[in-house]
């Protein structure tokens, strides 16, 4: 699918049920073995018998309550047989301690499923959220190819203040990308505004700035119903951009976005607007001046957009991605290929931990032979 969403660290992150879970979860049973060992096998006086609370303890963290039942009840047993073979072992301090751990641990572990499955219902609404946020993007519009990324920062993080989209309309293929400032709650219900109001106007308006004045009037409405000293701080960069039917030239209209980067004749190109445009919910302030660059786009171009999340990613020692400079070595990666590398590749220099979202698309304008294609 070209929507790809992958969360926290290293590319490769294992599920929590993967092959190291399924060790840890025979800790308990290992534990418990390992000190009924040393019980039977050390001289009293070393009284290892007295960690044995300790497994149905472990088990609790885990195991589902019958199970952490269970072996508690083993490690009684194992104590009461130990007080056969070994004198003043102070059996019934520890059977006691055994019976207190196992049900303190029983009810510790029903707490802990609870919440799971709270977070599990949490979870499931987030992604369905996401979805609807962030739905997936058609691979082709008309004769444009196209793929998405989005990146959490934090591991469980779902959704965030990245945001993209691309649709057809009747002026050709328009493409969304922007950031909001600042996370939570906030964050998120402003991108949902801004989204839901360009999948309406980037349809109605014949031009990128009066979809833009419809951004703007879409997040200030939202903006408004939230008051607070700190409005004026609620804004979000945005670029839109438009591929006209037939391609040859892309427009694009930049309100405070990362610039995106240009892939033409072997060479990267980053397009600069030639005159900066107020961040969305910022025109009362400093004016509703909005300037459209036209660029050319010929055949086998293309184009990556994205959020700062990519071009301010850090390493060990603060340095920034140099993304202009990786670029020129992907010329030839499709927009697939391009994104997958840009993910690993961005996990690799931030050490697998990213300190803000990520949100990118990689566009092409087909070259004659995909022309002929069918699509």
């Amino acid at each position: 699918m070209p929507f790809v969403v992958k969360f926290g660290r290293l590319r490769g992150h294992r599920s929590p049920y993967g092959s190291r879970w399924q060790a840890a979860q025979l800790s308990p049973v290992i534990l418990t073995v390992l000190i009924t060992g040393l019980a039977f096998s050390t001289p009293r006086e070393m009284a290892f018998s007295r960690l044995l609370p300790a497994a149905p303890a472990l088990a609790a963290a885990m195991w589902t309550v019958v199970p952490t039942i269970l072996l508690g009840g083993f490690c009684l047993v194992v104590m009461i047989v130990l007080s056969f073979f070994y004198e003043d072992l102070g059996t019934q301090y520890t059977s006691a301690a055994i019976i207190a751990v196992t049900l303190a641990a029983a009810y510790a572990s029903h707490v802990r499923l609870q919440r799971e499955e709270i977070l599990l219902q949490v979870r499931l609404v987030a992604d369905a959220a996401q979805k609807v946020l962030l739905r997936p993007l058609p691979r082709r519009i008309e004769d444009v190819e196209i793929e998405s990324l989005y990146l959490a920062a934090q591991e469980q993080s779902r959704i965030g203040g990245d945001f993209y989209e691309a649709v057809g309309t009747p002026y050709g293929v328009r493409l969304l990308i922007g950031d909001v400032r600042g996370k939570g709650l906030t964050a998120v219900g402003a991108a949902s505004a801004v989204i839901s109001c360009f999948r309406e106007a980037a349809y109605d308006e014949s031009d990128l700035t009066s979809v833009i004045h419809r951004l703007e009037a879409s997040i200030n409405r939202h903006s408004a119903s939230f008051p607070g000293q700190d409005r004026p701080e609620r804004f979000a960069t945005a670029l839109v951009a438009e591929i006209p039917h037939g391609g040859g030239r892309v427009r694009l209209l930049n309100c405070g976005h990362p610039p995106p980067l240009l892939v033409h004749g072997g060479k990267i190109r980053v397009l600069e607007p030639t005159i900066a445009s107020p961040p969305l919910n910022l025109a009362e302030l400093i004016g509703h001046h909005y300037c459209v660059d036209t660029i050319a786009l010929g055949a086998g171009d293309q184009l990556l957009l994205y959020t700062d999340g990519v071009s301010e990613t850090r390493d060990r020692t603060g340095a920034f991605f140099p993304l202009p400079d990786w670029m020129r070595g992907q010329i030839l990666q499709p927009p697939r290929g391009l994104l997958d590398r840009l993910h690993h590749d961005l996990l690799d220099y931030s050490g697998g931990r990213l300190d803000d979202d990520i949100a990118a698309l990689a566009v092409r304008c087909p070259n004659k032979q995909n022309r002929e294609r069918p699509a």
